[in-house]
């Protein structure tokens, strides 16, 4: 069979052939399923806020979160009663406050005003 085409006012002219629908395209295997490679993801294992100490009682206090040391309200050798305010804690554009587990005294302070602090990082020891 001949065509004429006009392409951009030029005329051509060309010979086609019609072929059947099998000798037109090959025949290709069909594509394997897809085998799933990946599982659901375990759980996060959960934040400590402190470490025990040896009678049950946790030692420390601990950052819950990523963020920078705004201010220290605690020094060494101070009393404290449970729920006192030590830390203030910037994440995120966000303050939060982190208060004593129980009252004591403060054994160590480990962060100062500025300082970068990493989830579950230790800041305040007590006795």
């Amino acid at each position: 069979m001949k065509l004429r085409i006009k392409i951009d006012g030029k005329t051509y002219e060309a010979e086609v052939e019609i072929l059947d629908h099998q000798e037109s395209a090959p025949d290709y295997p069909p594509y394997p399923p897809i085998q799933q490679t990946f599982g659901p993801a375990p759980p996060p294992e959960p934040l400590r806020s402190s470490q025990p100490d040896t009678d049950g009682k946790e030692n420390g206090c601990r950052s819950p979160v990523a963020g920078m040391v705004v201010e220290v309200k605690v020094e060494t050798g101070q009393t404290l009663e449970a729920n006192a305010v030590v830390i203030v804690l910037e994440s995120m554009k966000m303050e939060m406050q982190i208060t004593a587990p129980h009252g004591g005294v403060v054994k160590n302070v480990l962060v100062v005003p500025g300082a970068a602090v990493k989830a579950n990082q230790l800041m305040v020891e007590f006795e």
